[in-house]
């Protein structure tokens, strides 16, 4: 039965981008809110708001029970749980289908599987993608901790079997490490996810963060290319391009396929991202994880192809096939994004919620600037600091650096610090502008004050 009435359980820029898909497809939009969110432009935008609970995310957006609630007051037909909150949470998968309403995205028992970092290494597995070796199941102590690092050779990375956005992450150089760290990331693991499984596996020196957007529709499966996400602080993603200059043409094909066989099978329905380490000096990559979700960086892969992501995630959740073929996905061009954060990075990046003044973005050709914001907007300090995201395509990756130079420096945020200085300062650098990164790059190039010096002879303002 197709959509009618589309709940969105998630707030900011995302909440927009999915009014804005909806609307298109002709799908009435309910938006939720919490009582810090009552001013949030997704609430003016879309066709009905409901209000969740309070501020906190815990008492609103991540209110099992309030969300389900208000989904059953508005007599909505389906959820779009966008990214974060939410959207991986296998519990809130299975009460939105047992309450008979479409869940934009893949089953619970998908989610679950796919969520599990130990299960998702064994249908990486079982499909023929190569992963990191590593333990083969959840390890539950120090001990075996040991044993497993042994026999797959140190350094070893400690990870959290559930979660994910670098939580419970511990690289161990030897034993000693080892039986310090272990029971630390146990303890983060436990007290972010609940859970304090752990797995281990090799850790890859100085690898490129690569991943591939696939969609599915629980039969077939297609990808469109792969992203580079490198160029991370604190294991967080900070700049996001497509396609991975890295990669030749042999290896691209062989990741992409890789990624596909595995949507395939697990009857993967909706959009997901699979992510890999690749080890440039090797010419190998692996497999780490899934996200069985739509991502912040989603709109590169968008840029590169024109396949509209969040549109096709809901016609197939609703239940029609895939309108479209691996042979109708062509890549063309590259593109780049930038998340604009309420931060000061001059300023060890200290979060900077306030009232925003005078606005304006810049306008042109393969310029797309997706955020939430308003003249006279309050920021809520309650949540992720992120305000939009600046996207670029142009032909040439170089060309694609030069138009976000310009369309940063063409923005005007008053009242706000923002990271626009530290994607000023990256684009300017000649190891990124010559794609000679990695994943523990720019943590060193901060330390050492590159953005300082950068904002000293402004090449960051």
């Amino acid at each position: 039965m197709p959509i009618s009435r589309l709940f969105i359980a998630n707030r900011g820029e995302i909440a927009v981008r999915i009014v804005r898909a909806a609307r298109e497809l002709g799908i009435t939009t309910i938006q939720a809110y919490s009582e810090g969110d009552t001013e949030m432009l997704a609430v003016k935008q879309a066709d009905e708001s409901i209000c969740i609970g309070p501020a906190p995310s815990k008492d609103s957006y991540l209110n099992i029970k309030a969300v389900m609630a208000a989904i059953k007051q508005t007599n909505a037909d389906a959820v779009h749980p966008g990214y974060g909150f939410l959207s991986e949470s296998p519990e809130f998968a299975r009460a939105v289908e047992a309450a008979g309403v479409t869940f934009i995205g893949p089953s619970a028992a998908t989610i679950e599987r796919m969520g599990d970092k130990v299960e998702a290494r064994k249908a990486a597995e079982a499909a023929g993608v190569p992963v990191v070796p590593g333990s083969k199941g959840r390890v539950e102590n120090v001990d075996d901790a040991a044993r497993v690092a042994k026999s797959v050779g140190y350094p070893v990375m400690i990870k959290a079997a559930a979660g994910g956005g670098g939580r419970g992450i511990r690289v161990a150089e030897n034993e000693e490490q080892l039986r310090k760290l272990a029971p630390q990331a146990q303890n983060e693991a436990a007290s972010a996810f609940g859970d304090g499984g752990l797995y281990l596996e090799r850790a890859v020196r100085s690898p490129r963060h690569i991943e591939v957007q696939i969609i599915g529709d629980g039969t077939n499966a297609v990808h469109c290319y792969e992203r580079e996400c490198s160029l991370q602080r604190r294991r967080q993603k900070v700049w996001e391009e497509a396609g991975a200059v890295c990669l030749d043409a042999q290896t691209r094909e062989t990741l992409c396929a890789s990624a596909v066989a595995l949507a395939k099978a697990v009857n993967y329905r909706g959009a997901g991202t699979l992510e890999y380490l690749y080890d440039e000096a090797s010419n190998e990559f692996f497999f780490i994880e899934m996200n069985t979700r739509i991502q912040v960086e989603h709109p590169v892969s968008e840029m590169i192809t024109g396949v509209d992501l969040v549109q096709e995630m809901i016609k197939v959740c609703g239940g029609a096939p895939l309108s479209m073929t691996q042979e109708d996905i062509t890549r063309n061009g590259h593109a780049i994004e930038v998340r604009i954060n309420a931060e000061d990075p001059l300023m060890q990046f200290m979060p900077w919620p306030g009232k925003l003044g005078k606005m304006s973005f810049p306008e042109g050709e393969g310029i797309r600037i997706d955020h939430f914001l308003y003249e006279g907007y309050q920021v809520p300090p309650f949540y992720d600091s992120l305000l939009g995201k600046v996207i670029v395509h142009a032909d040439t990756r170089a060309a694609a650096i030069a138009k976000l130079k310009t369309t940063l420096r063409a923005i005007t945020l008053e009242g706000l610090k923002t990271t626009i200085p530290l994607h000023l300062a990256l684009a300017d650098d000649v190891s990124v502008q010559e794609g000679a990164f990695h994943t523990q790059w720019l943590e060193p190039w901060l330390e050492a004050g590159k953005l300082q010096s950068a904002a000293t002879t402004g090449g960051a303002s």
